[in-house]
């Protein structure tokens, strides 16, 4: 069996980006002989899947893998630059070490001359103690050679904490630069992958290789940008990457794909589930309990988690495909592909749910033109003023209706009172609560508007689930009575405010219950 000596290129021809892990697709012609022969192709990223690799040759011929895996093995560090192609880097390190003896030389001139000018003084004070000791009397001679040595020592050292705190310095700078210049420039040794061959051809010539294999360290999540223009919108649907294979993927076509390939496919396990009947006392038969509890509005879709969430593909695998070929580097950083883009006739209304929060928000409502589904993911939110926020995108059948909040206003300012009264009537002895909620809005418009802004104004009326509970909204007492109100209890006013104006609208409703109900 034949052995090649030099490894064949393999390079990544198709990517499939998973959820994830990436499935990668690798081609090459390859110039077979006759009979088996043991191939060596690559390098690929060492974080390849083994059980995932799968090979196959197609050639005029009967050409057969026999067998394929992939071998392993640690690369060792890269020959040092050099002289001429050191980088600046280089170029610091090699000049801080030429400093430092200069300095070092120049410290010890100057502690030489201060061991001298110490010498000296000590030879000066002997001199005047012993001229004193004869009788001679020399004091300005001495005060002056006193003097002109206490300034030369002065001198030398100021010179000489000068040259030691620029010593250190240099130290410190170069032990840094010496750091930073063995983690940047010196490779480690690299766990490189190569893929082993074996095939049997029937006769000598060309054959096409084609290669597929799964890797971890590579996702995708879905993301978007709305341009709100007018009464039209624009939304460019893109794909941000992350992918740290150990290899770059050049100039290829990319598929993404929203398939779970870990999930296993298994039913449930079923467990038993028991129901007991027992008979009600009569303390039991005599009284209802009820309480008031909130319910969230909310269509199916995956509970959210923290963190970076799953994609939404609305319990249907999705695949998307990139309009070009993309290059996305191997370092583990965001990478954004276009994917589409459409415009749309956009309707917005600015809303305020009082309850939840005083802000009134605008929303604008668009219908999805895009021809595939909008996966979940966040929406960059852009006006003619530029950024203005980022939002969230709920996923969306193609042709479906979308819904943006494009943040709120300061210019409608809007303030929530409630109050609530009890009574019981004396016949039938029953509960009877009346609530009543008032809205205040309030428009604070700069000068030159004149336009009316119409705030939709929601607020929830309970709705009861047993019929010793009644609840009866009070058209009569309400002040102007509610637009629309739905099958959820959500009252709806189209409420419209001229510049500065001012508007108070009251909801009434009350909450009845019979004399055996408890918890009212």
């Amino acid at each position: 069996m034949s052995t090649a000596p030099k490894p064949f290129p393999l390079p990544v021809t198709a990517v499939t980006c998973l959820e994830d892990r990436a499935h990668v697709e690798r081609a090459v012609v390859l110039d077979l002989e006759a009979g088996v022969q043991r191939l060596r192709l690559g390098p690929v990223g060492a974080l390849a899947v083994d059980r995932s690799l799968h090979a196959e040759l197609t050639a005029p011929y009967p050409a057969t893998v026999l067998d394929a895996r992939i071998v392993r093995t640690w690369a060792p560090r890269g020959p040092q630059p050099l002289a001429g192609e050191d980088s600046p880097l280089r170029h610091r390190v090699r000049a801080l070490e030429e400093e430092r003896p200069v300095l070092e030389r120049r410290r010890d001139r100057l502690l030489t001359r201060l061991d001298l000018l110490g010498r000296l003084a000590a030879d000066l004070l002997r001199e005047i103690g012993e001229g004193a000791g004869h009788g001679e009397t020399e004091q300005a001679r001495w005060s002056g050679e006193l003097d002109r040595v206490d300034e030369e020592r002065d001198t030398y050292e100021e010179q000489l904490r000068t040259v030691t705190a620029e010593l250190a310095a240099r130290a410190e700078e170069l032990a840094e630069a010496q750091r930073v210049m063995a983690l940047a420039e010196e490779e480690p040794a690299e766990l490189v992958g190569h893929i082993e061959l074996t095939v049997e051809a029937a006769q000598a010539g060309p054959a096409g290789l084609r290669l597929t294999h799964l890797t971890p360290c590579a996702l995708w999540r879905p993301a978007y940008r709305a341009v709100l223009d007018g009464g039209s919108l624009t939304l460019e649907t893109d794909a941000v990457v992350w992918q740290r294979t150990g290899e770059d993927w050049s100039d290829v076509p990319l598929t993404l794909s929203t398939a779970r390939s870990a999930s296993a496919g298994v039913p449930p396990r079923l467990t038993e589930d028991r129901l007991t009947l027992r008979d009600r006392p009569a303390a039991e038969r005599r009284t209802v309990e009820v309480d008031f509890r909130e319910e969230e509005v909310a269509t199916l879709g995956p509970v959210p988690v923290l963190g970076l969430p799953g994609v939404d593909d609305g319990g249907e695998a999705r695949v998307l495909k990139a309009p070009a070929r993309v290059s996305v580097r191997g370092d583990g950083r965001a990478h954004r592909v276009p994917l589409s883009a459409f415009t749309a006739a956009a309707r917005d209304e600015y809303a305020c749910s009082p309850e939840l929060s005083p802000l009134v928000t605008q929303v604008v409502r668009f219908d999805n033109l895009s021809g595939h589904a909008l996966l979940a993911g966040p929406v960059d939110l852009i006006r003619k003023s530029g950024f203005n926020g980022r939002g969230a995108m709920e996923f969306t059948a193609p042709g479906g209706p979308v819904e943006l909040a494009f943040g709120s206003r300061d210019d409608v300012h809007v303030v929530r009172e409630a109050e609530e009264s009890r009574d019981t009537t004396g016949i039938t002895q029953r509960t009877v609560v009346t609530r009543t909620v008032r809205l205040h809005l309030s428009r604070f418009s700069a000068p030159g508007e004149g336009d009316e802004r119409v705030v939709v104004l929601r607020e929830r009326v309970p709705v009861s689930e047993v019929s010793a509970v009644e609840v009866h909204l009070r058209k009569d007492a309400c002040s102007p009575a509610p637009d629309v109100t739905d099958a959820e209890g959500i009252a709806r006013w189209d409420v419209s405010l001229p510049p500065g104006g001012h508007r108070t609208v009251t909801l009434v409703y009350e909450v009845s219950a019979s004399a055996k109900v408890t918890g009212i």
